[in-house]
């Protein structure tokens, strides 16, 4: 029975790693092409109701002379973040965040105007806004950018305005940023995109053309850092369009409209440019907090996430945080773990008992599984009593994984010889070793050691069969954990480490008991 419930513990933890790679690299939540004539015809009544109408022959400049869009980045710094914009396209090229090791959330040509090929010039800026603008002979197009020092929220306005005495047509489709696909992208695999609907929340990976219409607000994440861009009016539809497979261009749509003679349009967007933090987000708008998702198990998740903070506003450091993490999860299931030893202990009791009918019954497969289901009936034992408690342990574990995985808090957060909690351990050697290097992960292997003692006390009272099985498999499930482990964020491997040593003095204490 012990054999089993081990294999059956590796080839599910194989199962989920595989599943977790296969979605989130091939499969979209939901891509569902939507197109409403009806919804279009709204949207243009907004549109015209929503235009001032102004006389603007004081705004009236000569025509800008038409340039090469050549690159020409301008950097605005904070001490939250600096803002990396392409001046001729009035666009965010990335946002470098220095509290979380400089990190650069790639936007492409974020905020990008698709349907305006102008050639942009920064006309002011301020400590806290930057303005450029574009026009030619028909119209004038400015874009002002505010943003703020204290959090992640972001204004864009867009103003349009008419130069003429005729009617000037109107496409505002505003890109919201590029994903990346390219196989070297290490945060291909994290990258999804989430259209909040009147209705509900859609969440797809991008790989797929999709139309959305009547959206909220459109949001798109890697690993740790998210956008969100929320239009002041509700007319625009959300579309994703992929680029060759290399990519895919996030964009808001607006029905195309005219401009009147002198008339002005203006447009205004809410934007948050972040980390993937619950209270950074809700600080800025309690709804965006929805961009925040672990998948399956993002209830369960979001919960331990609450849990986990709670003991850093004690501890004060993400390592300690998560050591009082893996005590209080070992506490809160010791009783599913104290009945899975119970059912082992009860099961190794009768070990030599099973034995015996499988020599008496050999030759009578059903004869067998009667006795040995009389066996248990009378001793009452229940053979599944020790896979039960570890299949209801298993949702926490996924979701503790997906969550340390995510967790921008353990991004360059410092433990002991841990420089990145979000990142292998890498202990640094003195000399190089063949295929480790010249660095070692050192949780893993004293995680895999822990297993294999473990592993050594739970066949100490077996029988010579079942010894023969238990030695095998003491080297065989540890090498394997050591190998899925190896590469994986030390602070989950911390976690690990800390509850597989729990696991191991308490089987200590079992034995010792006997």
């Amino acid at each position: 029975m012990d054999k089993r419930l081990i294999l059956a513990v590796v080839l599910t933890l194989l199962v989920f790693l595989s599943w977790t790679f296969v979605v989130s690299k091939f499969f979209i939540v939901e891509n569902k092409e939507v197109t409403s004539q009806k919804a279009i015809d709204h949207s243009k009544a907004q549109i015209q109701a929503s235009f001032e109408i102004t006389k603007a022959e004081n705004l009236v400049q000569p025509p800008v002379k038409q340039v090469p869009l050549e690159e020409s980045t301008i950097e605005t710094t904070n001490i939250i973040h600096n803002i990396i914009f392409n001046e001729p396209d009035a666009t965010v090229k990335k946002v470098i965040f220095p509290k979380y090791q400089s990190y650069d959330f790639e936007l492409g040509k974020g905020f990008l105007l698709k349907n305006f090929v102008l050639p942009f010039k920064k006309v002011s800026s301020t400590e806290n806004s930057i303005t450029f603008a574009a026009q030619d002979k028909d119209k004038k197009i400015i874009k002002e950018f505010s943003y703020s020092k204290v959090n992640y929220y972001m204004e864009l306005e867009v103003s349009v305005v008419n130069l003429t005495d005729g009617e000037v047509p109107l496409d505002l489709d505003l890109q919201a940023a590029t994903l990346s696909f390219k196989h070297n992208n290490e945060q291909e695999r994290f990258q999804d995109i989430l259209f909040a609907l009147e209705e509900k929340d859609v969440r797809v990976n991008g790989r797929k053309d999709g139309v959305y219409d009547e959206v909220r607000f459109l949001g798109w994440r890697d690993r740790y850092f998210c956008g969100i861009i929320q239009p002041e009016l509700s007319h625009y539809s959300a579309v994703t369009k992929s680029t060759k497979n290399v990519g895919s261009d996030i964009f808001l749509d607006l029905p195309e409209t005219k401009l009147l003679p002198r008339q002005i349009y203006k447009e205004k967007f809410r934007i948050y440019l972040g980390p993937q933090d619950l209270n950074s987000i809700m600080s800025v708008n309690t709804a965006w907090s929805s961009i925040i998702h672990y998948g399956t198990f993002d209830f369960i998740s979001q919960i331990l996430a609450q849990f986990i903070n709670f003991l850093y506003s004690f501890s004060h450091n993400w390592g300690i945080a998560i050591i009082l993490f893996s005590f209080a999860i070992y506490l809160i299931l010791y009783p599913l773990t104290l009945k899975q030893m119970k059912s082992m202990k009860e099961m190794q009791i009768l070990q030599p008992k099973l034995e015996e009918l499988k020599v008496t019954y050999k030759d009578n497969p059903q004869k067998l599984n009667k006795e040995i289901m009389e066996l248990y009936k009378i001793h009452k034992v229940n053979p599944f009593g020790g896979c039960l408690p570890l299949i209801l342990q298993l949702p926490i574990f996924f979701a503790l994984y997906q969550l340390l995985m995510r967790s921008v808090h353990l991004k360059g957060a410092q433990f002991l010889w841990i420089s990145d909690l979000s990142m292998p351990d890498r202990l640094a050697l003195p000399f190089t070793l063949p295929i480790i290097g010249d660095k070692i992960n050192i949780l893993p292997i004293f995680m895999a050691l822990i297993m294999f003692f473990q592993q050594k006390l739970s066949s100490f009272s077996m029988g010579n069969t079942s010894n023969e099985q238990q030695k095998m498999m003491a080297i065989i499930m540890p090498l394997m954990f050591g190998f899925f482990f190896y590469n994986m964020p030390a602070g989950l491997v911390l976690y690990w480490s800390i509850n597989s040593t729990l696991t191991f003095l308490y089987q200590l204490k079992v034995n010792r008991s006997k």
